[in-house]
């Protein structure tokens, strides 16, 4: 558990280390302030006239899609591209324990840039009439919600990283892989006439268990969703370790 939480600080540290973390949480930020508040969109609080923050969990799924594989595109890539992947396995650490600890630290960094993100649920409680008059149940599951889809987005892009030391290449696959599991099962389920089997697959697609959590009703269902489809990612990453 200590070589976990020592990795997941290292990785942690490592992102806000440099410029750049810093650059890619403010474009993430900037795109939903964005879409909230200035372009005039469906979204845009402002311009529909009312105190709701629906448009906010119905863009940043998308958002998160370049957000998270920009976070992990580093994490074993770059160790790769400079050497230190050999040292890394040297230590008496497990590749079970570098996989963990590395989703750990780069889901630290989007709690991060989801604090954020409680500045605007308090700007619109403000400017809703009465004052706090702002469905928090919908609130709270949604982000509920985007805890899980963002630990999934994780698990995706280290395993991208894992196996190549292209870190543009770690990104752009991450996050098509993302996009894919976001709405690919929808597009799928498209093809056939409405019922269960058009259902079924749609329940194989993170947006189904992501609009369920994004109610404010936590199932069991999604959670188990979510749970099983971050392990997959995880274990199919420590395979990748392994036979390197």
């Amino acid at each position: 558990m200590k070589q976990l939480i020592t990795i997941a600080k290292k990785e942690f540290r490592s992102f806000f280390g440099s410029i750049f973390g810093y650059i890619i949480l403010a474009i993430f930020l900037l795109g939903g302030a964005l879409f909230l508040w200035i372009f005039p969109n469906q979204y845009n609080i402002i311009d529909n006239g009312y105190a709701a923050l629906d448009g906010l969990f119905a863009i940043t799924p998308y958002l998160f899609i370049f957000l998270c594989p920009a976070i992990t595109m580093r994490s074993i890539a770059e160790e790769r591209q400079q050497g230190t992947l050999e040292l890394l396995f040297a230590r008496p650490v497990t590749k079970r324990q570098i996989v963990l600890g590395k989703s750990l630290g780069s889901w630290a960094i989007v709690l991060v840039a989801l604090v954020f993100v409680l500045v605007w649920f308090v700007s619109v409680s403000l400017l809703a009439s009465p004052k706090g008059n702002v469905d928090s149940g919908a609130f709270w599951g949604s982000m509920i919600g985007l805890l899980f889809l963002s630990s999934i987005y994780i698990a995706i892009g280290i395993f991208t990283s894992s196996f190549t030391s292209s870190q543009i290449f770690a990104f752009v696959l991450g996050a098509t892989l993302s996009f894919l599991m976001l709405k690919g099962f929808d597009f799928v389920s498209l093809l056939f006439v409405k019922g269960n089997v058009s259902n079924l697959i749609a329940s194989l697609g993170i947006n189904y268990h992501y609009k369920s959590i994004s109610r404010g009703v936590v199932d069991s269902r999604d959670l188990i969703y979510f749970i099983i489809a971050t392990s997959i990612f995880v274990v199919a990453t420590i395979g990748v370790l392994r036979r390197k």
